[in-house]
């Protein structure tokens, strides 16, 4: 974090290096007090984020809270993912700039922690990934904002089938708004700390400096966003692998016989309530997507409707027998009223809809230039 004091820099990088403090509130209420806090802070021009070792952020905290759900206590995890969100806001409406350097895995939280930042930057060894679907969730922390911002219909197939985006494709799409290598990193970061000033016009100027344009794969993704919107834009999931199984039937495309093995290894429940969630984000701002998010997690943790959040972190995280047993199994055993569930409030006396902090007019997401 770029502030003036290197001291606070060393302690937000530690505590983010401890996965499982961030369940249990103490990084994300940490991460809040100080956003809030430098926001007022003359002295505090930027704000950095980035990880150490491998990973920016890969998540780690729904392990923490299945286990609470098991315990009956959801409401531990709804206080989490209440904070998580609120966390998220305030990023999405910062009025400094916030710089996120993602040299690594961003998985989850860590989409949440870095994509609603002003400048996002991507490296050669960036990985990006919601796979929410796979683990009876949905992709969370505002993805349904973001994701339905990305070019046509790709924020729908990146969300329902979890699949992976490097450092360059990250950028195709506008997740990430600079691409620089990873051996330039340390003196982009240098050069950030000299600045005495917050107008994003220079700090995106010398993020320029030091970047490139990269090229896309061959096999990337992205090349293939034509079918993508020819299939992705359909009103069900039914219809989408409907259109994917007639694309395969004209192509040997080996990535479309991926896709629709992904979907169809996914929670059917996470595939109907993720698709409702990106196409409602389509009309929503950051604030309004987050809200609607809240009651759907806390739907998830409470299993009325399905346990397939238990029971695919069972089998992804847990056992690892990447066997998950879906309740319902099939698409056709969902119907409208189940599915709308998971969008209504919460029947509990205790319950109630996030609320989000005011926020100053002038502060506004910058994913809306995407």
């Amino acid at each position: 974090m770029k502030m003036c004091s290197k001291d606070f820099s060393t302690r937000l990088q530690a505590n983010y290096n401890k996965s499982i403090e961030i369940y249990e509130g103490r990084l994300i209420s940490k991460l809040l007090e100080l956003f809030l806090a430098y926001e007022e802070d003359s002295n505090v021009k930027l704000v950095i984020m980035k990880g150490n070792g491998r990973a920016f952020c890969s998540g780690g905290d729904v392990a923490a809270v299945v286990h609470d759900i098991n315990r009956g206590n959801w409401k531990i995890g709804a206080k989490f993912f209440w904070e998580e969100y609120i966390l998220n806001y305030v990023m999405a409406t910062y009025s400094k700039p916030q710089v996120s350097i993602l040299n690594g895995i961003v998985m989850g939280g860590g989409a949440g922690a870095s994509v609603h930042g002003r400048f996002r930057i991507a490296t050669e060894n960036s990985v990006f990934a919601m796979p929410e679907t796979a683990l009876g969730l949905f992709p969370d922390v505002g993805a349904s904002y973001f994701l339905s911002r990305f070019p046509g219909f790709f924020g729908e197939y990146v969300g329902l089938t979890g699949a992976r985006l490097d450092g360059a494709e990250m950028l195709a799409c506008g997740l990430a708004t600079h691409f620089v290598p990873s051996a330039r990193l340390s003196s982009l970061e240098a050069a950030l700390h000299k600045l005495d000033s917050s107008d994003p016009a220079i700090i995106s100027a010398v993020i320029d400096e030091y970047s490139l344009q990269p090229y896309l794969k061959d096999k990337s993704t992205y090349h293939r966003l034509d079918i993508i919107n020819r299939c992705f834009s359909r009103r069900t999931i039914e219809e989408i692998l409907s259109a994917l199984e007639r694309e395969a039937v004209k192509s040997a495309d080996d990535w479309i016989s991926s896709t629709i093995q992904s979907l169809q290894k996914a929670s059917p429940t996470s595939l109907k309530i993720s698709l409702r969630s990106i196409r409602e984000g389509r009309v929503q701002g950051v604030g309004q997507c987050l809200i609607r998010e809240y009651r759907m997690v806390c739907h998830v943790m409470r299993g009325e409707v399905s346990k397939d959040f238990v029971e695919g972190c069972r089998a992804i995280l847990f056992d690892k027998d990447k066997n998950p047993k879906w309740e319902p199994s099939r698409l056709d055993q969902l119907n409208d009223s189940m599915i709308d569930q998971y969008f209504s409030r919460v029947d509990d006396e205790e319950w109630e809809d996030l609320k989000l902090p005011a926020r100053s007019s002038y502060t506004a997401s910058a994913l809306a230039k995407l």
